[in-house]
């Protein structure tokens, strides 16, 4: 190797130890969070920096190294007909930064590369993403340089040498990359057990206390054609943003923490009592005031009559830096406007917004609340509301209801909107031109008090496990259904249905009551009816089934470079929506043994292709009194041959 070239790469291993490689994971971090919660990444660069720019947007859209859903990421520089028409028209300055306007949307990030900061449009187009609310970030060579100094947040690379600085701009960028799956393939809880992967919610907004009395009426009084009640009994529970808390604190793996004001009265001694027996932590901003408080006359499943305190909006304090702290520490946050107050707190407002920089926030409003702050991932209002806050008039419909959406898209700075639709289920729309995501709601009749509460606290938990905006709307209809069938508030007094348990804890609770657990285990890439098979004999052997799976490396190390063909998370859901299956783990070793040593089922099966081979799980399953058994299995049905024969019909064309 010549002279020049060992200099070449003293300087290349000097600037990549000083690499901020801290400052790039946590950027992939709040990447991930945006990406995965419907956000956008903008990236721009000249030259080399513009190679470097859409190497990242490709990884993104496709994949780095696991698999997920697809990003959304735009190199501004590879539309060739727009780089060349707004050129023309506007000057080459500008040719960032009006796509920059284009494309951006509050909360979403702009990625500015260049070697020497100096570049006019990548710094036009840094001011343009200041203004309209972006996260800007920077890619540059030696600091202090123009772009470091416009960005939010800036890694320079300290060398002259300009090749040095590209070869450093493409290891960040797989260094973005890497964190940015790292941290949307974390394991979730329904897939790794209950001790796993605990999330926080905070939930911001009003609160009061809720108040049924209910009794019986089998007469009429004789001093009016009014119902007599007897037999009254009360229940209180609390309301507004503290339901939505509780409600929360029903689905596994998350903690909650409440923000409110709660007043000093009665009324609120009896709701921070309610609120500390369900396990939740109150930061309250109220310096006095009084609880308001909401009381319903109900009998044989309906309200009769309600009736609410006049309790004036509550004064509040300062916000503590606990709240910053915990909104810092926010898997996701849902804030419940119901209009007394809370959502104006200048300093609250200007927290939420840098919180939703980072994190999933999803905004339940309000006629007489506030607009969501900037870069709020998801607004839900119900259609009476969406309706009257765009001043519409006429009669509520699909139709109406998108374009109430659309509106609401276009006059809040948030980046998708969903109409709630009542029994209907919701519509999702995610831009102003694009077509509505429609979602039915399965049938349900019943109480539907704090329907509107389940479906927000479920689409921002979705949405804080980095699903994506449609899943997490579709699986809040569906909870809300779910949650008026059982009951409504009625339901809050029983124990959390088994179908949403961690598996685990489901497992403790079958051996509690005596009943049988059954296990299964596999890769289960490409779901198909052999292994139905397995999995409906399974179940029909005890009392609840649990099926392991190999994790997306342990297929690999198993399988050969090219499996899974479906990643973990998409098996596990696929295999949880089955009737047969209770609940689902994943295992990264290339055997169970160690998830099998937590789950202890009492049997375990295999499908019948391993009939006459003892499995080398079978000693440990029966050190605990286990049996180890197979079922029929469809033969003619492996994944592998499926997978080959696929390979060869595709070579052949």
């Amino acid at each position: 190797m010549t002279e020049s070239g060992r200099d070449h790469i003293h300087a290349l291993t000097e600037a990549l130890n000083r690499l901020d490689t801290g400052a790039l994971n946590q950027w992939g971090r709040t990447l991930a969070a945006v990406l995965g919660s419907g956000g956008r990444l903008l990236v721009a660069g000249n030259g080399g920096s513009a190679a470097e720019a859409q190497h990242l947007t490709s990884e993104l859209v496709g994949r780095f190294r696991a698999e997920r859903a697809p990003l959304s990421a735009i190199a501004l520089h590879a539309d060739s007909s727009s780089v060349t028409a707004i050129t023309n028209d506007y000057g080459p300055d500008e040719v960032f930064a009006r796509q920059v306007r284009a494309h951006g949307r509050p909360g979403d990030v702009l990625l500015l590369l260049s070697t020497s900061g100096h570049s006019p449009n990548v710094l036009a187009a840094a001011q343009a993403g200041r203004e309209l609310g972006l996260t800007v970030w920077a890619l540059t060579g030696t600091a202090p340089n123009p772009l470091a100094d416009a960005a939010d947040q800036a890694v320079c690379v300290e060398t002259a040498r300009v090749a040095t600085v590209q070869e450093c701009h493409l290891v960040a960028v797989h260094l973005l990359c890497e964190a940015v799956d790292t941290h949307l393939t974390t394991p979730t809880p329904v897939a790794t057990g209950a001790q796993a992967n605990v999330r926080r919610l905070v939930v911001v907004g009003d609160v009061l206390l809720d108040r049924d009395i209910t009794g019986t009426a089998d007469r009429l009084s004789p001093e009016a054609p009014v119902p007599v009640i007897s037999d009254a009994h009360d229940t209180d529970r609390p309301g507004g943003a503290g339901l939505a808390a509780l409600l929360a604190t029903r689905i596994p793996g998350w903690q909650v923490t409440l923000v409110a004001g709660i007043g000093q009265d009665e009324a609120g001694g009896r709701l921070r009592a309610l609120l500390g027996e369900a396990g939740i932590e109150v930061i309250d901003l109220a310096t006095s005031g009084t609880t308001p408080v909401k009381t319903r006359l109900r009998t044989d499943g309906r309200t009769l009559l309600r009736f609410d305190s006049n309790a004036a909006p509550l004064p509040l304090g300062p916000l503590p830096d606990l709240v910053r702290n915990r909104l810092a520490d926010a898997a996701a946050v849902l804030v419940c406007d119901y209009g007394r107050g809370i959502t104006s707190h200048d300093n609250l407002r200007r927290a939420l917004t840098d919180a939703a920089v980072s994190r999933p926030v999803v905004w339940d409003p309000h006629l007489k609340g506030t607009a969501p702050v900037p870069g709020t991932a998801l607004a839900v209002p119900n259609a009476d509301e969406a309706r009257k806050l765009t001043d519409s008039n006429g009669p509520g419909s699909l139709a109406a209801d998108t374009a109430h959406a659309v509106r609401l898209l276009n006059q809040w700075p948030v980046k998708q909107v969903a109409v709630t639709r009542g029994r209907e289920g919701a519509v999702l729309v995610a831009a102003p031109d694009g077509h509505p995501l429609v979602v039915p709601a399965h049938p349900a009749t019943g109480d539907t008090c704090g329907a509107g509460d389940q479906l927000a606290v479920t689409a921002a938990t979705m949405l804080g496990s980095g699903r994506l905006p449609s899943h997490a709307i579709a699986t809040a209809v569906d909870a809300a259904a779910r949650y008026v069938a059982a009951g409504g508030p009625a339901s809050l007094t029983t124990p959390p249905a088994t179908d949403s348990l961690d598996p685990l804890d489901l497992a403790a609770r079958v051996r509690e009551r005596g009943g049988k657990l059954v296990g299964a285990g596999g890769c289960f890439d490409m779901l198909h009816t052999g292994h139905l098979s397995v999995l409906k004999h399974a179940r029909r052997l005890g009392d609840a089934l649990i099926v392991c799976i190999n994790s997306d490396d342990s297929v690999r190390r198993l399988k050969g470079a090219s499996r899974p063909v479906v990643g973990e998370q998409e098996r596990a859901e696929l295999l949880a929506a089955l009737d047969c299956v209770d609940g689902v783990l994943i295992f990264n070793e290339n055997t169970p043994e160690r998830v099998l040593a937590e789950l202890r089922p009492d049997i375990w099966v295999k499908g019948g292709d391993y009939s006459g081979e003892r499995v080398p799980e079978a000693d440990l399953v029966e050190s605990w009194g286990g049996e180890v058994v197979t079922v029929p299995y469809r033969s003619g049905h492996s994944t592998t041959a499926r997978i080959e024969q696929l390979a060869q019909r595709t070579g052949a064309r």
